[in-house]
């Protein structure tokens, strides 16, 4: 599981009904804590930095994450237990979800064999269409946040979930997403669609398939650079099974792009037993150990 950190000073002690265990980690946008309800239930709490509480569009950008976590459900991402955008001290808790990120399965074993990745992309295809139907584009589809879990792939992190046609809730001056796997008319500054998480899939897809993205920077050619003047993305290493899909996702038209409902047609309905069953040991022994690890590092009160 992540590290956890100890609280600092100037922590809370408890955020609602949640008691603070420690510090999780931290993004752009605030701190996420371990906590514990009452009954014992573990939680991932996120907090609004200090700085970004009182501007405009971050309250709201809390309460778009809230919504698309409702919406989805621990089917597709963690559960949502409980928000209050609006309190000081603004705070998200979903359910703590074990397990590591894409990023880190792929760093410490290598990629995915194509079965997984099929899976893989079956069950964030379904995410996706889930999140569309509910009105909601995430923009920020990528490898550090796709966990794998006992009970499947979960999508995470909606700190960036916007409507399309929805007024910007960012910073003027630069795109919102990870360039690595922003879409081409978000390299370009803009508005979001589903047609780009549809994009950001399929880069994450080559990355569990080869260790790569398609548009890491080469050369003197920044992955902005490349995703702006419609450079052909880099597949070297991607199975001849899923080339054609995701040449089809990674198009440069959004119009041109398939639907996630399509993909996970052609995928094939995901099953979570068949899933588990098709990961490579040395990530199905980091799963049991960050489980185990669970335990020692927040153990139940008496």
């Amino acid at each position: 599981m992540s590290t956890l950190l100890p609280l600092l000073p100037d922590d809370p002690e408890r955020l609602g009904e949640y008691t603070l265990l420690g510090r999780l980690g931290g993004g752009g946008m605030g701190t996420v804590f371990l906590a514990r309800t009452a009954g014992g239930r573990l939680a991932a709490v996120k907090t609004v930095r200090s700085d970004l509480r009182d501007q405009p569009g971050y309250r709201q950008r809390l309460t778009l994450e809230a919504e698309a976590a409702r919406a989805l459900g621990a089917e597709h991402t963690a559960a949502f237990l409980g928000a209050d955008p609006d309190t000081a001290r603004p705070w998200l808790a979903t359910a703590y979800l074990i397990g590591p990120s894409l990023t880190e399965a792929v760093t410490a074993g290598g990629p995915l064999p194509e079965p997984v990745v099929r899976g893989l992309g079956s069950a964030l295809a379904a995410t996706l269409a889930a999140l569309h139907r509910a009105g909601l584009v995430h923009r920020d589809v990528k490898p550090s946040n796709v966990l794998i879990t006992a009970q499947g792939p979960r999508l995470i992190d909606f700190g960036l979930a916007q409507a399309p046609g929805s007024p910007r809730l960012t910073e003027a001056g630069g795109p919102a997403g990870t360039p690595a796997y922003m879409s081409p008319e978000q390299a370009r500054g803009g508005p979001p669609g589903p047609e780009g998480d549809v994009f950001a899939l399929a880069a994450v897809l080559v990355f569990a398939s080869t260790g790569h993205g398609p548009y890491d920077a080469r050369g003197r050619q920044s992955t902005l650079e490349l995703l702006r003047h419609g450079a052909d993305p880099d597949l070297t290493g991607l199975p001849d099974g899923l080339r054609a899909t995701l040449t089809a996702c990674l198009s440069p038209e959004p119009g041109d792009r398939p639907a996630p409902g399509r993909l996970r047609d052609e995928w094939g309905p995901f099953d979570p037993g068949e899933f588990a069953e098709l990961l490579p040991q040395a990530l199905l022994a980091d799963l049991s150990r960050r489980i185990g690890d669970v335990a020692t590092v927040a153990p139940t009160p008496l």
